[in-house]
């Protein structure tokens, strides 16, 4: 049987397969999802939350671009958190807890709601190629769907097996099958993959829990909204809770290891090295009497809590003894088990920067297949591979981001160029340039690319020009601004900031750490002096704030972009031949001939080329 012939099939319906679907057909194309269970779209399948520290950036340039994952965070959030504030804006990084069920309603209800988009239940089982090019999916029923493009987000469900002590049984997540059949018509069309490993907490019984006896988590007075398209959110929040193991939870923990699968070696795939199960945990840090324990609810229709820094795949009888001695749950009921799952994922240096595959034209991963964890990365890399999914048959330059435009640009660079025996999980210590990459900053860098691609309202971009006009001209009104000490000293005593001696811009004061905008409100009429509520222009100060203290550094970090991008952005053809450069290192041609770098920045940044073998293809290059 042929279905109807799609533009794009994406195969997934997690957070990759969801954005990937969506921009997909936003974008015009006539789009298929399928998704194993249509009841699980977008399922938060461990912590219910979104964001965190450089996760909480990935989402924020998600979402100006025309995303989905900020909007849904903003309508299911129960808590919202900036962390970081006490250090530089670089690092500030929004992070929500979420009502798990509401997340998936609503990410199933843009599916649903979006023209030139269908969804059907289906278990992928093959990938059709024909002369190198992907052509459709066929299903476990034999359902052959033709698709000029594929976008395969498969999770943790390929060949998933979870393991509880000495139990394991073939799935993808709790309650559902694994994804057989893949792998294996990926290994046949010439593909390489490894296995990795990743896991969850309990949950418990919030009526059970003793909160008296933990350290009460609230949320921001004033939450900030994760999407650009909310200017505020009005949500009653929240609390989370905190607790501490103790040597009685080790030691409780440490008499079923001989039952872990984890030390047992039933577990070939490698675990995210940082956030580890509370068994490593103790394994590793001996030396500690103490590890955190976040309480964390699921949502407001539910009494559960997420266990957070508790993930095991211990036996579940060791599993409530061990939760019974933290403070507060001396009494608790567990609701669900922690386990670990396996999965195949393919390595990632199989990938263009477009996240296609080297192997097969039109065939894009995205996700947990490219060996990263969490929510964030995979919406990410599912909204890139959407985008070049449509490009790419429409015959148009692939979409790609440098690592100095975003830190999705940094996550797949990092995948692609170096790859990953390990979970990849973002930080922020990974953007070189994270100054100029924050949270705050994100409309203004690459909305751009979401109106380019049609899929940012007319409303939304015009927003943002007239607040990228408002920064540039407040930043030369303030510079062109003086006043003499008797009117800035005054205000100068407020802060505790010393006073001046003569005449002195704004703009000057303004890189005083001490002193912000709102300060000097009375001594000048200007637009952004005024309307101190409004929260566009709350944003239109944060921005000039930022840019008149941190203008040095940015000042630096920005030559070191051009610096770069000078150097590195000279195109290298497709499909060239590295082996016949006979000056490069038999080390330098392997690994170039493997990762086929597209530009001269890719291919410094490869292991195992060096700084001379880079000279020497600049050089043949230029010939």
């Amino acid at each position: 049987m042929i279905d109807q012939k799609y533009d794009v099939i994406v195969v997934g319906g997690g957070h990759a397969g969801v954005e990937a679907a969506l921009v997909a057909a936003r974008m015009g194309a006539e789009t298929m999802l399928v998704t194993m269970n249509i009841f699980t779209l977008g399922q938060m399948s461990c912590n219910p939350a979104i964001g965190g520290l450089a996760k909480g950036q990935l989402v924020k340039e998600l979402d100006v671009m025309g995303g989905e994952m900020g909007l849904l965070t903003d309508l299911a959030g129960i808590q919202f958190r900036m962390l970081n504030r006490s250090k530089g804006p670089a690092v500030w990084s929004p992070r929500a807890q979420c009502d798990r069920a509401l997340y998936t309603q609503c990410a199933r209800q843009a599916c649903e709601r979006q023209e030139r988009l269908d969804i059907r239940q289906g278990t992928v089982k093959r990938i059709e190629t024909q002369a190198g090019k992907v052509c459709g999916v066929r299903t476990e029923s034999g359902n052959l769907i033709e698709s000029k493009s594929v976008v395969l987000t498969a999770g943790t469900f390929l060949n998933g097996i979870i393991h509880v002590g000495e139990v394991q049984y073939a799935s993808g997540r709790a309650g559902e099958f694994a994804a057989e059949g893949l792998t294996e018509c990926l290994l046949a069309l010439g593909f390489e993959f490894g296995r990795l490993k990743t896991g969850t907490p309990p949950r418990v019984d919030g009526t059970t829990i003793d909160f008296s006896k933990m350290e009460i988590q609230p949320g921001d007075d004033i939450p900030t909204p994760f999407s650009f398209r909310h200017n505020r959110l009005d949500v009653e929040q929240l609390p989370c809770y905190l607790t501490y193991t103790n040597p009685q939870t080790h030691a409780t923990l440490e008499a079923g290891f001989s039952r872990s699968p984890m030390f047992a070696d039933r577990i070939q795939g490698i675990g995210p090295r940082y956030c580890p199960s509370i068994e490593d945990k103790i394994h590793r840090f001996s030396e500690r009497e103490r590890h955190q324990v976040f309480l964390e609810p699921e949502g407001r229709s539910t009494t559960e809590y997420y266990v957070n820094g508790f993930s095991t795949s211990l036996p579940e009888e060791i599993q409530l003894e061990g939760i019974r001695t933290v403070a507060g749950l001396e009494n608790a009921k567990v609701t669900r088990f922690g386990y670990a799952v396996e999965y195949d994922y393919f390595f990632p240096t199989q990938l263009h920067a477009s996240l296609e595959t080297k192997l097969i034209r039109d065939l894009f991963f995205a996700g947990q297949i490219n060996g990263t964890t969490g929510y964030e990365e995979a919406a990410s890399q599912g909204f890139m591979a959407g985008v070049n999914a449509v490009l790419s048959i429409r015959g148009q330059t692939p979409f790609v981001l440098g690592r100095s435009e975003a830190y999705i640009g940094v996550l797949i660079d990092d995948l692609v160029t170096k790859g990953t025996i390990e979970p990849y999980r973002m930080f922020t210590s990974r953007a070189e340039h994270r100054l100029v990459l924050r949270q705050d900053n994100a409309d203004l860098r690459l909305m751009d690319y979401g109106h380019k691609y049609g899929v940012v309202s007319e409303v939304d971009y015009k927003r943002m020009l007239e607040k990228r006009h408002h920064i540039e001209a407040s930043i030369l009104a303030l510079q062109g601004l003086k006043f003499g000490p008797e009117k800035i000293n005054p205000v100068l005593q407020q802060v505790e900031s010393s006073p001046i001696k003569e005449k002195e811009a704004l703009y000057t004061l303004l890189k005083r750490p001490e002193v912000k905008l709102v300060h000097l409100a009375k001594l000048a009429d200007l637009d952004i002096l005024n309307n101190g509520d409004d929260p566009f222009w709350q944003q239109v100060r944060e921005q000039v704030d930022i840019e008149i203290k941190y203008e040095g550094f940015i000042k630096r970090q920005m030559e070191q972009i051009e610096r770069v991008q000078r150097f590195g952005s000279k195109q290298i053809p497709r499909g060239f031949d590295f082996g016949k450069i006979k000056a490069l290192s038999s080390e330098a041609k392997e690994k170039l001939g493997q990762i086929q770098p597209s530009t001269i920045g890719q291919a410094s940044r490869i292991s195992g080329v060096s700084p001379a073998d880079v000279s020497v293809l600049l050089v043949y290059l230029a010939r």
